[in-house]
């Protein structure tokens, strides 16, 4: 057996919320009361001071003391978990978020009249919002050609187990930002992912207008000597704790392998049709061109990473072999018995309630019905949320689904806790102060800097 190598990456996540307010006209003005209530009295964190990058004012969001951020962004509540060292963790600040914004909203009485919904598209306008994944990588990793190319290939297919599923597609002459998405020839009644009719192309730069699956924007927030940002867009906001501990748990291990340099030769022909094409069929075989010119079954291609994966890392930490034996699991799912992934994964959950609910109303695919039991599906709060009733909880990502104290408390292994031991700091004296990932100051001192991920003290 290969030498084992690699694991110590931090991870974290960006949800953009779904809201629905009633009445409509006053969304805006319900999210920034919710945001306000957050950081009222200094309740969950620090509002921001300073005005920040991409003209974002004084006072439209701050850092929280669990280590993450919540701000407003393009009309939508976003946000930010804390660094994290493990997946577990990821799932559990994650989840954090969706406390938070239920607290405010019984806390300012607005149950009968605002919802958060976490997904990635409006079925109205057909304009679409993210769920943008994070993930440090060694400046030294070898970005061959080879090596970029199997990741775009391993990122494209993943859908299968990473898709949370959605009713429709893209339609010619839907407002919003679907102009930016290529409508479908034909509408298809389920998808896979939400995100696929609006990714255009494999690698991009900027994210608001030419949305591409590799954000290649260089910007570590970290020591620029030891790390690289990976940053992906293309990915859904899940809604089950195992789809999203299998999501973030493959992705490292597949850029363990990266760092290894012992990726599979795996490279597609055509990724961001490939991801279209796949998402538009939510039933095997999935069949996908390679750039060789020959055809591969889609799961058999993700197979060979969990194979290396299996050969270098099992046996390293009980985490690793947690997430290889999920993806083991989701992987026979796939290619044998899809009914055996329903509380594992989202877009074969989501199928699974939806066939079920049109069987006993007797409901054709394009019934606007459906839609609305789509954004149940979705829904933070866990006694309306169709997709968390159905959740297994055999892995320890069902301690993650639990946020308990993650609403206040940071990661204890990254800079999200001396970021958060600072925050306390600075919130005693009640000075100026200035806050970002990487560093924080206090109106009067020097900044403390937090280029190392991994250190939990600033001097």
């Amino acid at each position: 057996m290969a030498a084992k190598k690699g694991g110590r990456r931090i991870t974290g996540l960006e949800t953009e919320y779904g809201c629905l307010v009633t009445p409509t006209k006053e969304s805006l003005a319900t999210l920034h009361r919710i945001r306000d209530w957050i950081f009222e009295n200094r309740r969950y964190g620090l509002i921001d001071l300073h005005g920040r990058d991409w003209e974002e004012p004084p006072g439209n969001g701050g850092f929280l003391f669990n280590g993450g951020r919540l701000y407003m962004d393009m009309g939508h509540i976003e946000y930010c978990t804390a660094e994290c060292a493990s997946v577990v963790d990821v799932v559990r600040q994650d989840r954090a978020g969706d406390s938070i914004l239920q607290e405010a909203i019984r806390a300012l009485g607005l149950g009968e009249r605002a919802q958060f919904i976490r997904n990635n598209i409006d079925h109205r306008s057909g304009a679409t919002f993210g769920c943008h994944e994070n993930y440090s990588l060694l400046r030294q990793a070898p970005l061959t050609e080879p090596n970029v190319l199997s990741l775009l290939t391993f990122l494209t297919l993943r859908l299968l187990f990473t898709g949370a599923g959605r009713v429709g597609g893209v339609k010619g002459g839907q407002g919003g930002t679907s102009a930016e998405a290529i409508p479908n020839e034909e509408t298809p009644d389920f998808q896979i992912t939400q995100r696929a009719d609006f990714i255009q192309n494999d690698f991009y730069e900027w994210v608001q207008h030419n949305r591409a699956i590799i954000n290649t924007r260089d910007e570590p927030l970290a020591d620029p000597r030891l790390y690289r940002r990976l940053h992906l867009l293309h990915g859904d906001t899940n809604v089950l704790p195992s789809a999203l501990f299998l999501k973030v748990g493959a992705t490292r291990l597949v850029l363990d392998l990266l760092e290894c340099d012992d990726l599979p030769p795996s490279i597609l022909a055509d990724a961001v049709g490939t991801l279209r094409r796949l998402s538009h069929q939510p039933a095997p075989p999935w069949r996908v061109p390679m750039a060789d010119g020959s055809m591969a079954d889609a799961v058999e291609a993700l197979s060979e990473f969990r194979q290396r994966a299996v050969g270098r890392f099992r046996g390293r930490d009980a985490e690793t072999d947690e997430i290889l034996g999920l993806w083991k699991r989701v992987e026979q799912g796939l290619q044998s018995n899809l009914s055996s992934l329903v509380g594992v994964v989202d877009w074969v959950t989501k199928q699974h309630l939806l066939d079920a609910f049109r069987a006993s109303e007797n409901l054709e695919w394009g019934d606007p019905w459906l839609e609305a039991q789509d954004l149940e599906y979705h829904h933070v709060d866990p006694e309306r949320s169709l997709g968390l009733a159905l959740a297994d909880r055999s892995g320890s990502w069902a301690e993650g689904g639990e946020p308990t104290d993650a609403t206040l408390v940071p990661p204890a292994d990254t800079r999200a806790k001396a970021r958060s031991d600072a925050m306390h700091g600075f919130a005693a004296v009640s000075a100026p102060y200035e806050l970002d990932w990487h560093y924080v100051q206090q109106e009067g001192s020097a900044p403390l800097m937090m280029l190392d991920p991994f250190k939990t003290t600033v001097v």
